[in-house]
């Protein structure tokens, strides 16, 4: 099948050339954002958070750190546990507990790179999976007062936090600018051949003999839409961008609705879990904390994050069917 230069240009040509502007200034802007640490006022819930579920002041300074750097938050955690100042149950219920934070360090860059792709459909997205955080720390509350002793726990923060003053605004675009300058490159590396190669594959039928395939053979997914199968298989072999270049390309032409797109990305997002505990969790929690316990955080991080978005998910799905 031949193309003519107003089909390349229309069906590939221009939606990449638009993509990858919009790629690039919401990843600038995602990147402003979280260089002005505009998730500091969310640190002021913490204190309340902490008195419900027993934690001590190490774990509140911890969990407001944690909403400017994760790994400051967990070393500070790793000392004290070190030290003798927190048990083996306290220190997985903190670790635990910043993931709220963690995930509003991040969410202003996810978003942003998830809206030129799909585009108000991040929306639902983005938001479904905040919704998963709060379910998770509303769990990680729940477990620490059952099981933690009130006794010593108080939820003051830290001094350590008043340093962390809202930086300049020329100072956090340039910062922005090399960040950006370090992290296009290797989005657009993702993004291009992978929509380039789902606008060929779906116009010479090869998309649809794989989705075909997926679906005779993935029975316990049997009941989605065969046409997401596609946008799975992308977010498991490669990276988060990678599956959403898929989504991308599946929304533009038509091929996928809004909802069969969320759940498509939910369910790439929760069957990814081993090869991203792997590849992200893994190589600076065993520099962190020591093997044994390294291990035992990530898998129950790994494992509440998956449940909690498999809720979410099923919920969503129900809802909308």
């Amino acid at each position: 099948m031949s193309f003519s230069p107003e089909i390349l240009w229309n069906g590939l040509g221009w939606p990449l050339v638009r993509l990858v502007m919009f790629i690039s200034i919401g990843l600038l802007v995602g990147n402003i954002l979280e260089g002005l640490r505009w998730t500091r006022a969310m640190g002021k819930v913490a204190t309340p958070l902490i008195r419900m579920g027993r934690l001590k002041d190490i774990s509140g300074a911890s969990f407001a750190l944690a909403f400017f750097s994760g790994v400051a938050a967990n070393s500070m955690l790793s000392e004290a546990y070190d030290k003798g100042e927190i048990s083996d149950k306290e220190l997985v219920v903190s670790n635990l507990f910043n993931s709220l934070p963690t995930y509003f360090l991040h969410m202003p860059t996810v978003f942003f790179i998830a809206a030129p792709f799909i585009g108000r459909v991040a929306f639902i997205y983005v938001g479904l999976t905040l919704l998963a955080a709060f379910l998770r720390t509303g769990l990680i509350i729940l477990w620490g007062r059952m099981s933690l002793s009130p006794e010593g726990c108080c939820g003051s923060i830290s001094a350590k936090l008043k340093s962390q003053e809202p930086r300049d605004l020329a100072a956090v675009a340039s910062t922005a600018l090399k960040r950006l300058r370090k992290r296009l490159p290797r989005v657009i590396f993702i993004t291009v051949p992978i929509y380039t190669a789902f606008f060929f594959l779906r116009h010479y039928g090869v998309l649809a003999s794989f989705q075909t395939f997926l679906s005779e053979h993935l029975s316990f997914l049997s009941w989605l839409n065969p046409e997401i199968f596609g946008i799975v298989v992308f977010s498991l072999a490669a990276e988060f961008t990678a599956g959403l270049a898929a989504a991308g390309s599946l929304l533009g032409a038509g091929t996928l609705g809004p909802r069969d797109i969320v759940l498509a990305l939910m369910i790439g997002n929760i069957l990814s879990t081993p090869m991203r505990a792997l590849r992200h969790q893994l190589p600076y929690y065993a520099g962190i904390f020591k093997g044994r316990m390294a291990l035992k955080l990530i898998v129950y991080n790994q494992a509440l994050r998956a449940s909690s978005l498999f809720v979410v998910g099923a919920v969503y799905f129900y809802v909308t069917s």
